[in-house]
Parts: structure tokens; C-alpha cells; sequence
């Protein structure tokens, strides 16, 4: 049995250590900068444009309705919503957007992230993780998924859309004001 010397594990550990970093490097070289976002609060500028890209990817402009995700700016309810929320779930969101964005290198094994695919491209991905074999991919959809459709169909320029008249009691406020 060969024996491993002290340096030739130090050397072997800082080979491991170099290629690691080397891949860390490689995966924000492939992410690219995002560029920068006032206001966030939980949210990276990276995050947020992967989450944007997510959200106009779901609910596309001019698909179900004239209206898309990115009328209403989505990805930065997304984030406000998260500055509401304990610090663990904010870092698993993050962790779950970050998962999205390099799902095309991991999944797909392609060198490119899911912020620099084209629409098509990430229409087709995106579609994959709802039925993806691996459950963690079709938790991250069906999440996302529920958030981007009850903040979307919330907003009241979709309404007339949906022939939906809004709350009851906004029609009864507004039916006491205008007929006292």
C-alpha cells in the first residue's frame, strides 16, 4: 500500500482546493454580473434578474392575457415578500433561485446559465422542472409557480381580464361612496 506522504496530501489538498475554486470562478464567469437593482431587500442583483427571468418566463406578456410578469415586476414582490419571512426560508429561496439559474449546466450539462438562455430556451427548460424526475426541480416549480400566479392574479389590471369584478367588499365600499 502506498503511503501518502504529509506533502504529497497538501499538495493533493491544494490541487482539490485550486480546481474547486476554479469551477466556483468558472460557474460566476458563466453567471456573468446582473446589473444593479435599488431597493432590494433579500434579493441579489443576480437573484433578482434569475427571478425576473423566471417570472416573465411563467407568465409571458401577451400569452394568456395582454398582461405579463413583468407589467407588475414580480421578481421585486418576490423579494419583499421574502423580507417578511425568517431567515432560513429566505436562504433556501435563494438557494432554490440560484439551483434554477445554473439548472441549465447542471441538468442540461450545456455552459450556459438560465438568465443568458434565449426565451424559447428558457421556456423549454423552465417546462422541464415541472415534471422532472428529481423531486427537488418539481418543488422549486410548483413553489415558484404558486407565488407568480396568486401575485399575478391579484394585480387589479388583470382582473377585467378574468371578468372578475375584484374583492366584494372593494365593490360594496366603492358602491357606499358613490351612492350615499
Amino acid at each position: 500500500m502506498n503511503a501518502v506522504t504529509r506533502r504529497r496530501f497538501l499538495v493533493l489538498s491544494g490541487g482539490a482546493a485550486a480546481l474547486s475554486l476554479g469551477a466556483v470562478g468558472g460557474l460566476g464567469w458563466l453567471r456573468g454580473t446582473a446589473p444593479e437593482v435599488v431597493g432590494l431587500k433579500v434579493l441579489s442583483a443576480q437573484q433578482y434578474r434569475t427571478m425576473a427571468a423566471i417570472a416573465r418566463t411563467h407568465i409571458p406578456r401577451g400569452g394568456a392575457f395582454p398582461p405579463g410578469a413583468e407589467d407588475f415586476d414580480l421578481a421585486r414582490m418576490f423579494d419583499g415578500y421574502l423580507a417578511d419571512q425568517p431567515t432560513a426560508d429566505q436562504r433556501e429561496a435563494g438557494l432554490a433561485i440560484n439551483l434554477v439559474e445554473f439548472g441549465p449546466v447542471l441538468f442540461d450539462h450545456r455552459a450556459v446559465t438560465f438568465s443568458n438562455l434565449s426565451a424559447d430556451e428558457q421556456l423549454t427548460h423552465w417546462s422541464a422542472w415541472g415534471t422532472a424526475q428529481m423531486q427537488t426541480r418539481r418543488e422549486i416549480f410548483w413553489s415558484f409557480s404558486r407565488f407568480l400566479g396568486l401575485t399575478f392574479y391579484d394585480q387589479e389590471a388583470v382582473w377585467p381580464h378574468l371578468a372578475y369584478a375584484g374583492p366584494s367588499f372593494a365593490r360594496l365600499a366603492n358602491r357606499t361612496t358613490e351612492h350615499p
